[in-house]
């Protein structure tokens, strides 16, 4: 979308030109502006250095190094071409490895950036302080985290994707596009944008990230606790003892642990929920419901041998059934009581596999 000037004749469409067109260079222009308003990319920032480059066994400096007025560091990354190049890998590089910066750092960075032969520590020091709001250094709350900027003409279709894909997945990353034109009378006039997230969008966008962010992390918890109790169930001295029930199973993070008795669609599972488990026979075949029936028809005798009733369940609107026993308590209970579940189970397994498998199998060609 053009930028138009508003004359009493009426809208005239301002030039669009390029940076290279008009000789721009990334480092001696684009730079040397923005970092003397720097609040042109975005409101609350201090500019700590140009040119970073304060690690060992590395040449690659960061364009700008920021710190927000939330004592967060801020990696901006400039680029005067139309597509952006692959500069988001380049500032995630560069975020990872300034993402360490302590508070005396970030002093000594100022006092250098400001006079490399006499730096100021004591001035800068007051400097930050005195942005941050900070009476005196708060280590633990400085750069807990590191966001991104990135600045370019225009963003290519890989850039962006990749930008909101890292933005999905907890990274602050921006994109500000930079767009100059050529006024009549000689004067360039420099659009910059936010284009990603949009502005008006930004705070539903961040609650969402968090939403997102929150629930990627709980199904990750999930997985940890799932993949630990299985684990610690196939540990057991009792699951030990029975290779014949458990020598092939093997602990995963899902909700379930199968084992199989030589017969296609038919699984003998371990399931564990949040505060219940259980163990089952499960039919997931087409005569899966009339095996269940045939068995239905002994139901006295199985739940004698097993010791109890048992839940005989089908589901009418799929191709699936089983024969199951629960107990109390789940991979979400204290990992005290874990053992003790865990027993619990095993039991029930070999107690259920005494009483059904002979029987399946009987029933089957």
């Amino acid at each position: 979308m053009p930028i138009y000037e508003a004359r009493p004749e009426g809208l005239q469409p301002l030039t669009a030109t390029s940076f290279e067109a008009e000789g721009w260079r990334e480092r001696g222009d684009i730079q040397r502006l923005l970092k003397d308003r720097i609040a042109s990319l975005e409101d609350g920032l201090m500019v700590l250095t140009d040119e970073f480059s304060g690690w060992a066994d590395s040449t690659r400096r960061i364009d700008l190094l920021c710190l927000d007025d939330e004592a967060n560091l801020v990696v901006v990354e400039l680029k005067r071409n139309e597509d952006g190049g692959h500069m988001e890998l380049q500032a995630l590089r560069y975020a990872a490895m300034v993402s360490a910066m302590t508070f005396d750092l970030a002093v000594d960075t100022l006092a250098r950036y400001r006079n490399r032969a006499d730096p100021d520590t004591d001035e800068a020091r007051a400097d930050i302080l005195a942005f941050l709001g900070w009476s005196e250094p708060d280590e633990d709350s400085f750069a807990i985290e590191t966001r991104i900027i990135l600045a370019a003409a225009d963003f290519g279709k890989e850039l962006t994707t990749s930008v909101l894909w890292l933005r999905d997945r907890g990274i602050d990353i921006r994109c500000v596009r930079l767009k100059p034109y050529r006024m009549e009378d000689g004067r360039l006039l420099l659009d910059i944008q936010q284009l990603i997230p949009l502005p008006e969008a930004e705070d539903f966008q961040t609650k969402l990230g968090e939403k997102r962010l929150a629930e990627r992390r709980g199904r990750a918890e999930r997985h940890d606790l799932m993949l630990r109790f299985w684990q610690s169930l196939l540990a057991r001295p009792a699951a030990q003892a029975r290779p014949d029930l458990h020598g092939s199973r093997t602990a995963k993070d899902a909700g379930y642990l199968p084992g199989r008795i030589g017969r296609a669609g038919i699984t003998v599972n371990y399931v564990a929920g949040e505060t219940t488990a259980r163990v089952e026979f499960l039919f997931q075949r087409r005569d899966g419901k009339e095996l269940l029936h045939r068995l239905m028809q002994e139901r006295a005798a199985i739940e004698e041998a097993f010791g109890g009733p048992l839940d005989w369940r089908e589901r009418e609107e799929a191709r699936q059934c089983r024969v199951a026993f629960e107990v109390a308590g789940g991979y979400r209970s204290p990992e005290e009581e874990w053992p003790n579940i865990q027993d619990k189970l095993i039991d029930a397994m070999a107690r259920l596999d005494a009483a059904l498998r002979q029987r399946v199998l009987q029933l089957l060609p």
